[in-house]
């Protein structure tokens, strides 16, 4: 029989999951976050910046986004580094099976490639967290470390524990196990993700990680409560609580986000849409389809709202006035059509 990591699931930690399941629910099917490409790649940005600025990467939000996008930075090459792996760790994450130990190692591969010499590799040697020259925290000796890592992930695979609540666990014994030479604080973090993903698959995109960054003295401090305590109990309820916070700030967003954008179609913008949804058309189709001229004062009253509200688009977005620019519906605009009476 596998024998289970240590952890006490406390009534906060049972509330926060309850509360997480109905926020996530939500979220998936109350709101547009699952199509909101532009708040996944600024939430993927929010991610990788939070991850390595708790391991002391100085770069900004604003550098990640320009390291991502391939702009050269003012900065230290190791931390552009370190940006373009996570990068690639997480573009991958849905790839990962989260209970193999061999993906396991894959991802710490691109997370740490370059960085570290035995990149994708459990460590040869011993290791610590150490506050000065006071040992903090002492890892597993190196000869043990592949067979408890097998025997943490071969107990997840098999619990039937909630997967929120194994991801919290998993992650508390990575730190705990400390299988790497380094690179385990941001791959404790990348796989309690890659579970949560595995369960649902909008957690890809919800930066759980600048939580944590934002509460580092409640973060750590819940490791070395749990560590004294040999029970992850307190790592899980704190963890769980970060989960719910960035899940609410996400549903508020999309919320606030949708109100602004919500428009009250005309009877001519409704026309506009059904027009659009049999194909793209230029400007001046549309308005002969509708019957009306198509001045720049019509156009400011009936097509620019609709932009505005992501309900159609253009063809050529980067050229506003192309000769080529024609407006199609989108999938947004396509629902509303679906819902009007």
């Amino acid at each position: 029989m596998l024998q289970k990591p240590p952890y006490t699931i406390t009534e906060k930690t049972a509330d926060y999951l309850a509360k997480i399941v109905e926020t996530v629910t939500r979220l998936e099917f109350g709101t547009g976050f699952k199509r909101d490409i532009k708040l996944h790649r600024e939430n993927r940005l929010r991610t990788i910046h939070s991850s390595l600025a708790i391991e002391g990467n100085s770069l900004s939000l604003g550098e990640v986004a320009a390291v991502v996008e391939g702009k050269i930075v003012a900065g230290r090459q190791a931390e552009m580094k370190e940006v373009k792996n996570a990068y690639e760790a997480y573009d991958k994450i849905m790839t990962f099976d989260p209970y193999a130990v061999e993906d396991f190692l894959n991802a710490h591969k691109l997370m740490t490639d370059g960085l570290v010499k035995e990149a994708g590799r459990f460590r040869s040697g011993d290791v610590g967290v150490f506050d000065g020259d006071k040992a903090v925290h002492i890892g597993a000796r190196p000869q043990f470390v592949p067979g408890l890592m097998e025997d943490l992930f071969a107990w997840a695979r098999e619990s039937e524990l909630h997967p929120v609540l194994k991801s919290a666990i998993l992650h508390y014994e990575i730190e705990t196990i400390h299988p790497f030479a380094d690179g385990n604080g941001r791959m404790g973090r990348l796989w309690q993700t890659c579970l949560l993903a595995k369960w649902n698959a909008i957690f890809a995109w919800i930066p759980m990680e600048s939580v944590l960054y934002e509460n580092r003295p409640r973060y750590y401090q819940a490791i070395e409560s749990a560590r004294k305590a040999n029970d992850s109990g307190v790592f899980i309820e704190f963890t769980l609580s970060a989960i719910y916070d960035i899940i609410v700030e996400q549903e508020k967003h999309q919320v606030e986000h949708e109100e602004k954008h919500q428009v009250e179609l005309s009877g001519t913008q409704c026309e506009v849409l059904k027009i659009l949804s049999e194909k793209a058309r230029t400007r001046k189709e549309i308005f002969e389809a509708i019957g009306l001229r198509g001045d720049t004062r019509a156009f400011k009253r009936h097509i620019e709202p609709l932009l505005a509200a992501g309900l159609i688009a253009m063809t050529v977005p980067s050229k506003p006035n192309s000769r080529l620019q024609r407006y199609r519906l989108t999938e947004s605009g396509r629902e509303k059509i679906e819902a009007a009476p």
